[in-house]
Parts: structure tokens; sequence; C-alpha cells
């Protein structure tokens, strides 16, 4: 009987340096190495695997198969009062952000309401960092981003849609941000994709085969489609997604971002739409009321037991920068035989 490997526990500061040696294999200029790196440790902080360390493989993959563009410069412009457009070279999303969030800051918060749009880019990674990013800052903000299309719409069996994530986030003065990420489709990919690695099968509600069935099986909903979460209802958000943040800001849609891809198994190609927003521009002086307003909302929520969005994620952070991360042992050596290639 074949012993089994156990998993592997890292500090947060050993999945930082493990994903910057990885990133920087691949390629990825400095710039892009700091910004991607920063992104995959928030994940395993936060107790989100799917976004986690594995998210090195994912785009190692797209550079290494021509997809993402590993030294490329992003380049912000500003082409109406209230907006914001970085131009990713056909890199990775998470630096053009970075670049474009400060005047993003500065306009919403001039402004009342700013825009930033983030084109040509390679996604792989969550919404949620963004989103909580302008929380912190006093804004409330809203992310949307197409990807390939993998999911089909409520009532049809062919993928149509992307995963089509919606984030938003909330200030709370002297709490954590209100945040959530969510996927329009039943699950997110990565989470299919960690149970093709394990050997696990899915709920039969997560997918179809390639034949519009049903089905348990990791592998064939990955080759075959996804479906929504909620039925009609997710499928309208999803398409929702796909206007706002491809035909609205010149971007593809994800039937585009997976034509574009020719085969190459890479990562989506297109956009991102992040709406940041002032609550002190429509408030004024009544700010501190409209704030405590929407604290009593919160506090009715879990005053009855039920749970805020993002509290499980704040739990495991306070939890993972003591203990450290949890890491499969699988996911471990295949990083590792990264770094050797």
């Amino acid at each position: 009987m074949t012993a089994v490997a156990p998993d592997v526990r890292l500090s947060l500061d050993e999945v930082r340096e493990l994903a910057r040696r990885g990133l920087a294999r691949t390629g990825l200029s400095p710039a892009h190495v700091d910004a991607v790196a920063e992104t995959m440790v928030a994940g395993e902080r936060d107790g989100c695997a799917s976004h986690g360390i594995y998210r090195l493989l994912v785009a190692a993959n797209s550079v290494r198969r021509g997809v993402a563009v590993p030294d490329a410069v992003p380049q912000v412009s500003s082409p109406a009062q209230a907006l914001v457009r970085v131009d990713g070279r056909g890199g990775v999303a998470q630096l053009p952000f970075e670049l474009g969030k400060p005047l993003l800051v500065e306009k919403a918060k001039l402004l009342g309401i700013a825009a930033l749009a983030l084109t040509n880019v390679v996604h792989f990674a969550a919404l949620w960092p963004e989103v909580e990013a302008l929380a912190r800052e006093g804004l409330a903000a809203l992310a949307v981003t197409p990807s390939h299309a993998w999911v089909a719409p409520a009532g049809g069996t062919r993928p149509v849609f992307g995963t089509n994530p919606i984030a938003f986030g909330w200030p709370r003065p002297g709490d954590e941000p209100f945040v959530f990420d969510f996927a329009t489709s039943a699950v997110a990919r990565g989470e299919i994709e960690l149970h093709r690695r394990a050997g696990k099968p899915v709920p039969d509600d997560w997918g179809y085969d390639r034949d519009g069935n049903p089905t348990t099986d990791a592998q064939a909903v990955l080759d075959g489609a996804m479906r929504t979460f909620g039925g009609h209802k997710g499928s309208a958000l999803a398409a929702m997604v796909e206007l706002l943040a491809g035909p609205l800001i010149g971007e593809m849609t994800s039937r585009e971002s997976i034509a574009a891809d020719a085969g190459r198994s890479g990562s989506p190609i297109g956009g991102e739409l992040i709406i940041a927003i002032n609550p002190a521009a429509f408030t004024g002086d009544r700010l501190f009321d409209a704030m405590q307003s929407a604290e009593a909302m919160f506090a009715e929520i879990v005053g009855q037991g039920a749970r805020l969005p993002s509290q499980r994620r704040y739990a495991a952070r306070r939890r993972t920068v003591v203990e450290g991360v949890t890491i499969p042992a699988a996911l471990y050596a295949d990083i590792l035989e990264l770094l050797e290639s």
C-alpha cells in the first residue's frame, strides 16, 4: 500500500516567498511578481485555497503558453473626468489595478463617484482584494469581470458566460470592511479544479458533461459546461457582468475571450470594471448617521446568528497569521517541480 504524503504547513511569509520565486521563474517582471504574489498570499491567508498558491500554476501556464505578456508595462489614462482606464498591454491584471487605484480613489473622493476600466488584461485572481482595498479608503466599491465561456445560461447546456464574479465592498468605521465576492456560476471554477486534482466527485448540480447531461465527474464538468447559481437569476447577473466589463468598456465577452485563447488553455483575457463611490458625497454632514444606519443593519444580521459574508475570511486571517496555512502535498510537489523546471 502506497503511503500518502502529508500536507505541508507553511507560514504566510513562506507562501509569499514561494509565490515570488515561482512567478519569477515563469518570467514575470519584478513589478508584476510583487503584485501577483500578494493576491496569492491573501487567498491562503483568508482561507480561499482556490485563489491561493494554487493560482501560481495557473499563472505559470498562462505565461508559458503566451497568453499573458510577462513584462507588460500598463498605461494609465483618464478618458473623462470621472473615469480611469488602464491598458494592461496583455499582462496580468494585478499590477494595472495597483497603478490605477490612486487615481480612482482621488477622483471618487473629489467627484463622489468614479470608475476604473482595466482593459487588455489576463485575469486569474479573486476580486475581493480590490474592493476591500477601496473600502479601506472609505469608499463603497463594486467590481465585475467576465472570463472564458465556461458556463451555460439557465435553461441551456452550452457555455456562453464566464464564471463572471461580482464583488462589493463597504467601509465600516472601526471595523473590517463588509466585503463579498461570488461567482455567478454555481461555484468558482477553481473549486472544480481542486476536486479534480483530489480525485473527488462534485455535486451533480454544478455542471454538465459535453453531451449536456448532469455529472459528478469534475473533469467532465471542466470539459462541458458549468451552471449558473440560482437558475435564471444567476444567468441574468452573468449577462449583466458580460455587458458591464465587456462591450461597455470596449472589451471582449467570455465567448470572445475563449476564442482569443485559441486552444492554449490560458486564463481569461479581457477587461474588468470597478466603480468607487464616496458615501460622504451623498450624505454630507449626515455621514455619521448614514454609517450608523449601516452598522445597525449588520448588527441585526449577526444578532440573530447569521453570518456576514466577510466574517469567515477575517476569522481565517486572524488564525493563519499565527498558525500559517496547510498546502496539499500534491500541490506543493507541483510547485517545487515548477521551481526546478
